[in-house]
């Protein structure tokens, strides 16, 4: 086949006419397997994306996408290897957000650079983060917990999937609206650190919806509220921390997919447009089901998004007085 096409583009030369390629670089990828990377634990909410999008597009192209699971080092483990990797989309990485913009805040130096390294296919998915704890004949409510916080400095404690993570930089943004001062305690991924809590070895999480929302539906964990200014369509029954009285404490934690940076277009294209379709329907409605939002259709692109939270995730690090690691 290399031989056919290699003698088509030299006839067409030779004759002066401007030829196209029989097969295109966007219609024969992929042509092997890929390796989707995820830079933390299987079981965590961005695992969950990663697996669920890779079936379809394996489904969809015909080929296997592989999740291939790097934790540790809030990501500097994982997200190496996809910014190292041939610029020929067979290694892609499924991120979290903080991973591409808080992390810029959190450390010193980072063995990535996000806005340089990757270029950014497609947001997946929105995440309404949400305030969970265990004690529920402790907490009742997000004043109880605040109120407990405001007497007893640094004494309760709240978990986190790492530093520079959404759970992370939720209980940053919870301390400098509220003047109240916690713990930060940083595990290796959302799932043990969901588990410890409802171990008890831990006071609470801000945590993703869907990493969450078994564990409230089950009884295990007690909500305190979402992190939005309206309540999440997926879990409308648990009110906003607005509406507790803790007020301007907003986010929500995206997951996007990459390449490594010069990933031709063609394959970007093919990508982009796979996900936007196998997003939608029965997907899209499971997705709902689990507590997070279809984002591949929204009209901002991803590069842009990463390069604004970098400067907004900054501004609210330095206000926090965190010292890079």
């Amino acid at each position: 086949m290399a031989f056919i096409r290699s003698a088509i583009v030299s006839a067409c030369a030779a004759s002066g006419f401007i030829c196209v390629s029989p097969v295109s670089a966007q219609d024969s990828y992929p042509s092997r397997p890929v390796k989707v990377v995820v830079a933390l634990p299987a079981g965590g909410s961005v695992d969950m994306v990663a697996r669920m999008v890779s079936q379809q597009l394996a489904t969809d192209t015909g080929q296997p996408f592989v999740v291939d699971n790097r934790a540790g080092g809030s990501g500097q483990i994982g997200m190496p290897v996809v910014a190292k990797a041939p610029p020929d989309g067979y290694t892609l990485a499924v991120s979290p957000a903080s991973f591409l913009t808080t992390n810029k805040s959190i450390f010193k130096t980072l063995p990535y650079d996000p806005e340089t390294d990757f270029t950014p296919v497609t947001k997946l998915v929105n995440q309404a983060m949400v305030l969970v704890v265990r004690d529920k004949a402790r907490f009742a409510t997000v004043g109880d917990m605040l109120a407990a916080a405001k007497a007893s400095p640094g004494k309760l404690n709240y978990a986190s999937s790492g530093d520079g993570s959404p759970q992370h930089l939720a209980g940053l943004l919870f301390e400098s609206r509220t003047g109240a001062k916690l713990t930060h305690i940083p595990y290796k991924g959302g799932a043990p650190a969901i588990t410890d809590l409802m171990g008890g070895q831990v006071d609470m999480i801000f945590a993703p919806l869907p990493e969450a929302l078994p564990h409230i539906k089950s009884g295990k964990l007690h909500p305190l509220g979402v992190l939005s200014e309206k309540r999440a369509v997926s879990a409308p029954n648990i009110p906003t921390l607005g509406e507790g009285g803790v007020d301007r404490v907003f986010l929500s934690a995206w997951i996007g997919l990459l390449a490594p940076a010069k990933t031709p277009q063609p394959v970007l294209d093919r990508l982009d447009k796979s996900v936007k379709a196998l997003l939608q329907g029965d997907a899209k409605a499971k997705l709902l089901e689990i507590g997070m939002e279809p984002a591949a259709d929204e009209a901002k692109p991803l590069k842009q998004v990463i390069s604004e939270e970098i400067r907004l995730h900054a501004d609210l690090v330095k206000a926090a007085g965190l010292v890079p690691q």
